[in-house]
């Protein structure tokens, strides 16, 4: 799969001296959904603002699909749509002439059919010639979805987009993207929500204070830095852990009821079949048992306290 995105040495300092990005090395495959997190202030935005042509990076250079953006910007430009996280719309202007000036600014024809497919997905139809002024917080936020997809591009950056919105446009918005993706459009997050990484992102970047902490397939992420956890729940509780079973990743809850083995999700051999013997050799009885995994979540977090 070819990159249509690829980032080269991109840092960015303010005039306050403020250092945004540190040399960032990134690139976006073709087609994919690419999630990237990170804390506040970590420079999600920045990066973003620097690739869309908001913010120029003070050193590196950014290529989409091979067009500089900034010696070939207008080329580039068109090929990106942006819903950022700030509502910036003309409040008495309404749904239908403002994504239909949106399209005309990248010189386009006017595609009605289009507009109109963009409008029912987000379920503003209905609301196709109201006001902007006159709109719920979350139709806005609709509103600046379709605004990116008026001219129909090729990448779409969601920076935030279902931060404190409701359930139902986030499930729109969601099958909105899988309907993109299947298109061959390149859909680039940054959420808060990290269960929506997990569950729609192929790749995912961790970035921290400017610096790119990794960048992996999900998959691999989860199973490289993914633990899992065997529960046993106790037939008697334990006011220790017995010294037959040190050595083992264990914790003990504090009522003494319950035992846990903590292991790696990456290791094809995980001991569990010779943990249990250890424990029945020890005569520790349980009456249940059950397994979780690590989320994306505990791996961030994890990721983020490590990194420098």
């Amino acid at each position: 799969m070819d990159n249509i995105i690829e980032i080269s040495a991109v840092s960015k300092t303010y005039g306050s001296g403020f250092i945004a990005l540190k040399g960032i090395d990134l690139a976006i495959r073709r087609g994919e959904i690419f999630a990237l997190l990170g804390p506040n202030g970590a420079g999600k935005t920045t990066l973003i603002s620097i690739v869309c042509g908001i913010v120029r990076a003070s050193s590196g250079q950014v290529k989409v699909d091979g067009h500089d953006i900034v010696r070939d910007w207008r080329r580039a430009r068109a090929l990106i749509g942006l819903v950022p996280q700030e509502l910036t719309t003309d409040a008495f202007e309404s749904v239908w002439n403002t994504v239909s000036f949106t399209r005309g600014l990248f010189g386009l024809r006017a595609n009605p059919a289009h507009l109109e497919s963009v409008l029912r997905a987000l379920s503003l139809w209905d609301k196709r010639n109201s006001r902007i002024m006159t709109l719920s917080g979350g139709m806005k936020r609709r509103l600046l979805i379709a605004k990116a997809l008026a001219h129909e591009p090729r990448v779409l950056f969601l920076d935030e987009p279902t931060a404190g919105v409701d359930v139902d446009l986030r499930h729109d918005m969601w099958q909105l993207i899988s309907r993109l993706r299947g298109e061959g459009v390149t859909v680039i997050l940054t959420t808060h929500y990290i269960e929506e990484a997990e569950e729609m992102a192929d790749r995912v970047g961790v970035i921290n204070k400017g610096e790119l902490v990794l960048v992996r397939d999900k998959s691999d992420l989860m199973r490289e830095f993914g633990s899992k956890r065997l529960s046993l729940r106790l037939r008697r509780p334990l006011a220790a852990v017995p010294p037959a079973l040190e050595g083992w990743r264990l914790e003990l809850s504090g009522d003494g009821g319950e035992l846990t083995y903590i292991y790696d999700a990456k290791d094809a051999h995980d001991g569990v079949g010779g943990f249990l013997d250890r424990v029945r050799d020890a005569g520790i009885e349980f009456t249940d048992l059950g397994t979780t995994e690590s989320s994306l979540e505990d791996i961030f977090v994890s990721l983020v306290r490590q990194s420098p």
